[in-house]
């Protein structure tokens, strides 16, 4: 049996039978393989480039100094370690009545530090204060400092002066441009005075009763190993735990940094969502390329029953021959996808400042179990087709019905369609959505393209144009392959409207949620009084009418009347919430990036307290719609009521709170302003001209940060557009062979009716008009298919607004006809060629 399926795969070669199959394999292997390859690239590219952002593979934070056992396990398992001690101090420089005081955020660094990511330092002030200046793996050497730009104006120095902290004195060495692991936690908001960790307790600053921060960095030797760091994050939580030490705080890019977490993930769902519209493009070609195969060789089973050989073994004969033609074209796709990797990396390579981490085996091995799981999905129902052929049809020319086993088989590949999508999301609500969305078209393309195709004949008498008529003729002569071709040719130009469109307003939606006129400029602890001098002072620099928004100190005491304790809560970040103040607000509408995700907004009814609660603080705390926070501030307290939850975009970088309570409430709350805007470079001396008016304010420049997130976005866009370009190509594999898998009985047709006097040219015109038909009607089907699936992925999947724009279905329209006229003279440009006496004498 082996050997005889070697000699018709052999024969099935040399006579074109499997190419057609074969390339629709390789097609959708090598598509998925380079988009795996450069998707797994891509995605721990982007994550350990993301680690820069916390100076580390693995933070740990304690507000004592850290164990020594815990140094000697990292150390054990060959793990890089950096020190650092960061707390608030008073910055001094000149003498006597010249004097001027600063509150600095000191840093206090080790020789190792940052281990992940670089400083920038200069000694330009105009270089500092746009981000700009020299990578360097130094650190500040024993007697110097490092020191933020905004540091200079208030205590009058220079680069070269001396400032002093505690008992010691410094020389201001350089000026810090960008700080990897800076953060945006208000602990770091005053300007930066960085030292050597050796200059400590020269100082005298660090004492029993200081309120410091000892931070132990942790990072991995390769920056594309994480399994030592994972190993060791597990070993180190089960210490904490076991110990009951408290006051730690273990943080990674998934906990430590909101903002570009939030980037992360929507950068690995976009390019899951790829993957998937690959999928979905690879099964619709093998399906369609498995079906013209089982056509073409029904006559050649026929003959082989008739010659005795039973079903099981015609069966067995026709699925060896495709497990070789699917592990061939597995292997070889797998090859072309590696090499097509190669050629995006080296289109992109001028736009990825970072070089990607090595090729792993898993693509590969995804590719080939994908090509075979394509293969045995949908080239099993046509293999048990054909063992099913019966004897007459030598004479009769006849095909039997599907038998019941063929029909579960189209069943089984259904679910190994779904298997793959899950399998290539890696998210089951991103998987179970895509599919959803593709199964559901299905039934509904089919169902309009069989309602079209009836009331297609009722208007052929209203058709007076041969053209015409032939065409409508030629649609309802095949009912079934005309339905097949407009929802196979639909399904595919949705894979790419989606890709298209949503592709475009996520974008879109992407860059606007960390716009480059994003804030960043903070100004906090701005008195009552002060208010309206400070924001004439802001506009007076070119940022119009800034907003300033209420900010209240209040401590969490009580949740429904239960007091809230340090062991009320058993999770590190919950007991840490609960232990803090926080600082809450107060206004009358919904902040405009806000967005009500449960309850309602409140109604400031006077004598009512109600409050609206981030929805992660809230799943964090325990919290739910009804319940009542009991906050202590300053001696004032205040209940109330959880009356709605509110989602934040946190990579907006905009002011945002966790608790807002109805100003009716808080309007003998004691409390300052602060404010968030965008300050373009000319307006730098803004900071100056406020401490100077009103010494009390602390202005916080956050632009490194935003330009950190700017340039891993600008890294993802980058990703997903040269991805988006390939998985456009595979689909054109679609298009061909939906038209394909009707070319010899259109050869057939063609010659029997120019045998009866019909012309080339209005055969030619009825083909057009026939492909104009059904691809304007697969485009208007698509692009409906793609704003539904569009919505959905936006609503529940990117988490971003979504707008139905009229122009998609214009743009299907087009595209459809288009490409059904493309495609169809590609594929059967040669029907019209074959002349009508070789036409009768094959028939």
């Amino acid at each position: 049996m082996l050997i005889q399926s070697l000699r018709m795969t052999a024969r099935d070669w040399r006579a074109g039978e499997l190419r057609f199959l074969l390339v629709a394999l390789v097609v959708a292997v090598s598509a998925l393989a380079a988009v795996g390859f450069f998707v797994d690239r891509m995605r721990s590219g982007l994550n350990r480039d993301a680690r820069q952002l916390l100076g580390a593979d693995l933070l740990v934070n304690a507000d004592q100094p850290l164990r020594q056992d815990w140094r000697d396990e990292a150390a054990r398992r060959g793990l890089l370690l950096a020190d650092t001690v960061t707390f608030p101090s008073m910055a001094q420089a000149g003498q006597g009545d010249a004097s001027q005081a600063l509150l600095a955020s000191v840093k206090a660094v080790s020789t190792t530090y940052p281990l992940r990511g670089a400083m920038r330092v200069t000694t330009s002030t105009l270089d500092a204060s746009e981000a700009l200046g020299d990578i360097t793996h130094d650190t500040p050497a024993p007697g110097t400092v490092w020191v933020d730009v905004n540091l200079l104006p208030p205590l009058r120095i220079k680069v070269g002066s001396t400032i002093q902290l505690g008992d010691k004195p410094f020389k201001v060495a350089r000026l810090i441009a960008s700080e990897p692991d800076r953060g945006a936690s208000f602990a770091n908001f005053a300007p930066r005075v960085m030292l050597a960790l050796s200059d400590l307790k020269a100082t005298g600053l660090v004492d029993n009763y200081a309120r410091v921060t000892y931070r132990m960095q942790v990072a991995a030797k390769s920056p594309n190993d994480q399994a030592a760091i994972a190993g060791y994050e597990r070993w180190l939580r089960g210490r904490i735990a076991a110990d009951n030490v408290r006051g730690v705080r273990i943080e990674t890019l998934e906990n430590g940094r909101p903002e570009m977490r939030s980037t992360i993930d929507r950068a690995e769902r976009f390019l899951s969502l790829v993957g998937l519209l690959s999928a979905m493009l690879a099964a619709v070609a093998v399906a369609m390329a498995a079906r013209r195969f089982m056509q073409r060789h029904l006559d050649a089973c026929a003959m082989l029953r008739c010659l005795g050989m039973t079903q099981n073994e015609v069966g067995a004969l026709f699925l060896i021959e495709f497990v070789i033609v699917g592990l061939a074209g597995s292997v070889l796709g797998v090859l072309v996808g590696f090499g097509a990797h190669f050629v995006l990396l080296e289109m992109v390579k001028g736009l990825i400042s970072t070089e990607l981490p090595p090729v792993s085996l898993l693509p590969a091995l995804q590719g080939i179990a994908t090509g075979m799981l394509l293969l045995v999905g949908f080239a099993l129902p046509p293999v048990l087709q054909l063992r099913n052929v019966p004897h007459n049809r030598v004479i009769r020319r006849e095909q039997a019905a599907p038998k019941p086993l063929a029909l579960v088989t189209y069943g089984f590949g259904a679910a190994v369609f779904v298997g793959l999508l899950l399998w290539q999301a890696g998210d089951l609500q991103l998987a179970l959505l895509t599919a959803g969305g593709f199964v559901g078209a299905f039934a509904l393309f089919a169902l309009v393209g069989w309602l079209a195709l009836l009331s297609l004949r009722r208007l052929r008498g209203a058709f007076r144009h041969q053209a015409w008529r032939f065409a409508i003729t030629s649609l309802q002569r095949r009912p079934g392959a005309t339905v097949v071709q407009i929802v196979s040719l639909s399904l595919g130009l949705m894979a790419l409207l989606v890709l298209t469109v949503v592709r475009g307003d996520l974008m879109a939606a992407w860059r606007t949620a960390t716009p480059p006129d994003a804030p960043n400029r903070f100004i906090i602890n701005i008195q009552p009084d002060q208010r309206d001098g400070v924001a004439r002072t802001i506009r007076a620099a070119g940022v119009p009418e800034p907003t300033l928004y209420p900010m209240i100190r209040g401590r969490l005491v009580a949740v429904n009347g239960n007091a809230v304790t340090a062991t009320t809560y058993t999770d590190e970040r919950a007991k840490g919430l609960a232990e803090r103040e926080f600082n809450l607000s107060s206004t009358a509408d919904l902040p405009a990036t806000n967005e009500i995700v449960a309850g309602r907004w409140y109604r400031d009814a006077p004598g009512v307290a109600e409050a609206s609660v981030e929805q992660g603080l809230a799943n964090t705390l325990r919290l739910k719609l009804g319940d009542t926070m009991r906050f202590d501030m300053g001696g004032q307290i205040v209940d109330a009521q959880i009356t709605s939850l509110r989602k934040l975009e946190w990579g907006s970088m905009r002011a945002n709170f966790f608790v807002i309570i109805n100003p009716a409430a808080m309007k003998d709350a004691p409390t300052t302003y602060m404010t968030a805007f965008h300050l373009a470079a000319r307006g730098i001396g803004l900071a100056n001209t406020l401490t100077r008016a009103w010494p009390n304010l602390t202005v916080i420049d956050v632009s490194g940060i935003i330009r950190q997130v700017q340039e891993v976005l600008d890294q993802v866009v980058v990703a997903v557009e040269f991805l988006f370009m390939f998985t456009l190509a595979s689909g054109v594999l679609v298009l061909y062979a939906a038209l394909m898998g009707s070319q010899a009985e259109r050869t057939r047709e063609a010659g029997l009716l120019r045998a009866l006097g019909a012309t080339r040219g209005q055969l030619a015109q009825a083909q057009r008009i026939e492909f104009m038909l059904v691809g304007g009607l697969s485009g208007l089907l698509a692009a409906s298919g793609a704003a539904a699936l569009g919505w959905a992925l936006a609503r529940y999947q990117f988490k971003f607004p979504w707008t139905f724009d009229p122009t998609v279905w214009g743009a299907g329209l087009v595209v459809g006809a288009v490409c059904a006229l493309v495609g169809g003279w590609l594929g059967l440009r040669n029907v019209l060629r074959q002349p009508p006496l070789q036409t009768l004498r094959e028939a």
